[in-house]
């Protein structure tokens, strides 16, 4: 049977595109896009400069099946379109003409010119098939800008309705049937009724309407007699009123004038008033604490003559002194109440907080707590009395734990330890070792366990033998390879007389180290053959590989 080559692929449930990379010439198909790929020009890395399309149902038109073309194609002659139907939207860069007539059944119509031209002096809007004020209605036109400005016809009005101001050009009027009803200056003269809510500055004319009520602005009245006045009453209305006289003021009214004056009979002096002409005034005693104070009569004791004290039943202190007074009110300072003292006032000042206690600084008392108060008693740790330590405490009594250890310990024993630099995992891999010191020393540094250590208990090889390990060159990674091996003593034995070189056994080692070589068909390479480790020439693995029917070799291009 043949060999067989496959292309490099992507299969139909990945996705579209070309491969990220192609070496150059090489080619890949994508099964989702139906499209070939080649690898065109050399980067110098391995990799192409491109990767283009060569082939392909996804690149390519085919005569029969349905596809989606992009890209800009170029037809001379005559497109016969007559049978097709050209669906989803449909593009056109230069002029096109139609001659015959152009039926558009779609719902929007969209012209993107600056400038549109109909030569048609009709332009018909909403032309159904049975058109009515109700098909009309909201219909007209929409200039668009930052809001719609339109012209729409309302049926419900019966209307034209327009969103903005309509500003007819200088010297124009607007007509109803013909009539003149309104210019930029003046209303129509068959303008008869109005409902105007204000009007401008009124320079002429004559007022011939109804008299304008209070509501409106005016008085409501029409003719006034001498000395009425206009007074607002509690229907909101104004009403003519005018000024009554009252007891000693005379009322005249004239045209455009009202006179008020005092009447006969003057006020006369009494006790304690004095009366000169119009004016009437307080007749104030001397030293009777009587005074005027802006306008206005009030009580001054400083310009009276009253002398003596005023009881405390009578609401004073009766002292003629501060210290009088104290004594009198019951609140003698230093035998009724306690005299001020700094000390007590510092004391009164501090926070009652839990845990303060009250301390004298040599100048005045203070609240104190925690460390500083421990210090204040000559109790601060760490400097008076020692810090609580947990060793310390369990070494008071050598009675347990690492305490109990130590305690133990001999002068011989610790001074073995001095300057010792082992970990505390490299000790503790000592626990329950019998070996000697001497024997121990030879391990110094090693990483094995207590027990893999034991196993070297007891073995008996010689010096010479233990010495042929001597200059080995093995890691310790490599040496711990033999950890656990099972292998009898005449299994090793095996090895006994093997010739390789460490460099040849190296090789097999796990090497990942490689040498440039010329490889030529007499070639050699170990194979295991039913078990049986033999040398292949090269040209041998060639005849199997060839033979498709034994080998079942494909060459795969992968898949991207």
């Amino acid at each position: 049977m043949a060999n067989t080559i496959r292309l490099k692929k992507r299969a139909a449930s990945g996705s579209a595109g070309a491969p990220t990379t192609l070496a150059p010439s090489e080619v890949a198909f994508n099964e989702n896009d139906k499209k070939l790929y080649y690898g065109f020009g050399d980067d110098g890395d391995g990799t192409s400069s491109s990767i283009i399309t060569i082939g392909g149902e996804g690149a390519f038109s085919t005569l029969t099946t349905n596809q989606t073309i992009s890209g800009n194609k170029t037809f001379t002659g005559t497109v016969d379109l007559s049978g097709a139907t050209l669906s989803g939207n449909t593009t056109f860069s230069n002029n096109l003409v139609v001659t015959g007539d152009l039926t558009v059944n779609g719902t929007t119509t969209t012209v993107n010119s600056t400038t549109v031209t109909v030569d048609d002096k009709n332009i018909e809007l909403g032309s159904v098939a049975t058109p009515t004020d109700t098909t009309a209605d909201g219909g007209g036109i929409t200039l668009k800008g930052a809001t719609d400005h339109t012209i729409t016809w309302t049926n419900s009005t019966d209307s034209w309705d327009f969103s903005e101001h309509v500003n007819a050009a200088s010297g124009k009027e607007f007509k109803i049937n013909g009539t003149s009803v309104l210019s930029s200056s003046t209303l129509g003269s068959g303008v008869t009724g109005s409902s105007l809510t204000s009007v401008g500055t009124l320079t002429s004319g004559t007022w011939s309407a109804s008299t304008i009520g209070t509501s409106k602005g005016g008085t409501g009245q029409t003719t006034y007699s001498n000395g009425q006045l206009l007074i607002g009453n509690s229907s909101g209305s104004l009403s003519k009123a005018t000024i009554t006289a009252g007891d000693n003021i005379t009322v005249t009214n004239s045209s455009g004038g009202i006179t008020i004056a005092a009447a006969a009979g003057q006020p006369t002096a009494g006790d304690g008033i004095d009366v000169s002409g119009s004016e009437v005034s307080v007749d104030l005693k001397a030293n009777g604490g009587l005074v005027i104070e802006t306008t206005e009569l009030a009580v001054d004791l400083a310009a009276s003559s009253i002398t003596g004290t005023l009881a405390v039943s009578d609401g004073g202190t009766g002292g003629t002194s501060a210290s009088a007074a104290r004594t009198n009110l019951g609140v003698a300072i230093g035998s009724d109440v306690q005299a001020y003292n700094a000390k007590l006032a510092a004391i009164a000042g501090l926070t009652a907080s839990d845990g303060n206690i009250i301390v004298g600084n040599g100048t005045t008392f203070v609240a104190e707590s925690g460390s500083t108060a421990r210090t204040s008693l000559g109790l601060a740790i760490g400097t008076n009395v020692q810090a609580y330590d947990a060793d310390l405490d369990n070494l008071s009594g050598c009675q347990s734990g690492a305490s109990a250890a130590l305690a133990l310990l001999t002068s011989t024993e610790v001074a073995i330890l001095d300057g010792a630099t082992v970990t505390t995992a490299e000790l503790n891999i000592l626990d329950g070792v019998t070996s000697t010191t001497a024997e121990l020393n030879i391990l110094d540094g090693v990483t094995a366990t207590a027990s893999e250590l034991n196993i070297l208990d007891g073995v008996t090889s010689t010096a010479s033998e233990l010495n042929i390990l001597d200059g080995v060159t093995s890691t310790t990674a490599e040496l711990n390879i033999l950890d656990g091996v099972t292998s009898t003593t005449a299994e090793l034995n095996i090895l006994d007389g093997v010739t390789s070189t460490t460099t040849e056994l190296n090789i097999v080692d796990g090497s990942t180290s490689a040498t440039s070589t010329t490889l030529a068909a007499a070639d050699r390479m170990v194979i295991n053959d039913a078990g049986t480790m033999v040398q292949v020439a090269l040209s041998d693995l060639v005849t199997f590989l060839e033979n498709g029917t034994a080998s079942s070799f494909e060459l795969d291009g992968g898949t991207f």
